[in-house]
């Protein structure tokens, strides 16, 4: 929960609000503020963090109403969940897009990095030396969706 005094704190300072679309498409409607169309510029957009399940994982854990929302502002979503969130991300008008490697990779919950509150069985998941062409499929969409949205420099 972020309270007024710590917005006002943020935007005082001028530091860059935290947008989770993991968190975007619960029972707040369109005024939610992780939805896209309600961010700023001044603004970093994740597609879930090192405390979320990976974007597979969560999409997967959602009941019929969670997916009917995610697929019908991002059509296509349940095809590729962790695919269509990076994309989501990457377009929107957010000044910085980050995405985990394991949603770049499209990997379920098996390599989620940590559970909040779990004490045993964290950080434990590694990005190992790949290669073949999955690995690098992923990472040369994750490069085309950059160069695309020209997310290599800030334009603002």
């Amino acid at each position: 929960m972020i309270t007024p005094d710590v917005l006002a704190l943020r935007n005082d300072l001028g530091l860059p609000g935290m947008r989770v679309l993991q968190f975007a498409f619960g029972d707040r409607g369109a005024d939610n503020p992780f939805l896209p169309h309600n961010y700023d510029c001044n603004t970093v957009a994740y597609t879930g963090t090192h405390d979320n399940d990976t974007t597979v994982g969560w999409f997967g854990g959602l009941g019929k109403s969670e997916r009917a929302a995610v697929e019908r502002y991002v059509p296509g979503a349940a095809k590729q969940p962790a695919d269509a969130l990076i994309r989501l991300a990457w377009s929107s008008i957010a000044d910085l897009a980050i995405a985990p490697a394991q949603d770049v990779l499209s990997l379920g919950s098996a390599a989620r990095m940590n559970t909040p509150g779990r004490p045993v069985g964290n950080w434990r998941w590694r990005l190992t030396t790949q290669s073949g062409a999955a690995f690098e499929r992923a990472f040369d969409r994750l490069g085309a969706l950059t160069e695309m949205y020209r997310r290599s420099k800030v334009t603002h």
